[in-house]
């Protein structure tokens, strides 16, 4: 019975999309009465804030999503991921970087550069050339990079089918000191024994690099499901707060009631027909892990009639 998780960040009000998401994985985890845990992904400290926690709890709640407790935080774990960061040190797992984003652009458009990815500029530099590169960069202080070694990762995504990617020199620690978002939810996933990740397909590109770090730390890598997104009708762009009442308070306002989204978030994702409203434990019942829609949602909430 795979324990599960939802980890939205806590910057503002979950849009439809979202939602969907998060319906997925709860029914996931919850059809075989599996454990399945809430987690603030709340890197950004700029918009991050306990009133969009809030929100987003709400608006999980009135869907019939529940939760075990207690819901954890990123911001709650600094010393944790730095205890790794050190381990990750002292294994000779990584190295500081001192390149800027225009140190790299500008690597990547020289005659002969990879097509893509860090070119490795201070990959194997010795205590003299680190010396140099911190005394000529334009950052303020190195970012810590996993030494990648090129790898190529494979995994079988319950969705997507059989995925490869190549794990470059992904950033671990970023200049400012915070740690990067790969190495915080890997480490999470690993403490949280999360057994399986439902999100949405746009995080397949790095999941590779996650599996790296989670097998560095001796954990047992999930089995991933990446649901494809909500988009936008007209465009087939992802869908965004732009896109007119994709908000539950939003649609609420319109005139939606919360069955009628949840509803029809199941029928989105191929749980129920035109006429039928299933409640919360008639979708689990109804769930099938092998069954996944495999095609985006084109949203059109909005446009429709409100029940």
């Amino acid at each position: 019975m795979p324990v599960g998780r939802y980890a939205p960040s806590p910057t503002g009000t979950l849009h439809v999309g979202n939602l969907r998401t998060a319906l997925a994985a709860w029914a996931w985890s919850r059809h075989d009465r599996s454990g399945f845990r809430m987690r603030f992904e709340d890197h950004d400290r700029h918009q991050a804030a306990d009133e969009h926690e809030r929100a987003q709890l709400r608006d999980l709640e009135a869907l019939g999503i529940d939760w075990d407790e207690p819901v954890t935080r990123t911001s709650d774990r600094w010393e944790r991921y730095a205890a790794v960061l050190d381990e990750f040190v002292a294994q000779d797992r990584t190295f500081p970087c001192w390149c800027s984003r225009r140190d790299i652009r500008e690597a990547a458009a020289a005659p002969h550069a990879p097509v893509e990815g860090y070119p490795g500029t201070c990959r194997d530099l010795d205590a003299a050339g680190r010396a140099r590169r911190a005394a000529e960069s334009r950052v303020e202080a190195p970012s810590l990079r996993l030494r990648g070694e090129g790898e190529v990762v494979g995994f079988v995504d319950a969705v997507v089918g059989p995925v490869e990617g190549r794990v470059d020199d992904i950033v671990l620690r970023r200049g400012d000191g915070l740690p990067s978002y790969n190495l915080t939810v890997s480490v999470d996933e690993v403490d949280e024994g999360i057994e399986v990740v439902v999100r949405a397909d746009d995080l397949v590109p790095v999941t590779p690099a996650q599996i790296v770090i989670i097998r560095h730390l001796g954990g047992t890598v999930p089995t991933y499901a990446h649901v494809p997104l909500a988009v936008a009708a007209g465009t087939g762009r992802r869908l965004a707060k732009r896109d007119g009442a994709v908000t539950l308070p939003e649609l609420e306002a319109a005139g939606w009631t919360a069955t009628g989204v949840r509803t029809e978030l199941a029928r989105s994702l191929g749980w129920c027909g035109d006429d039928e409203v299933p409640s919360s434990g008639e979708l689990l019942d109804r769930f099938d892990p092998h069954h996944l829609v495999r095609t985006p949602w084109v949203y059109d909430l909005d446009e429709r009639r409100p029940w």
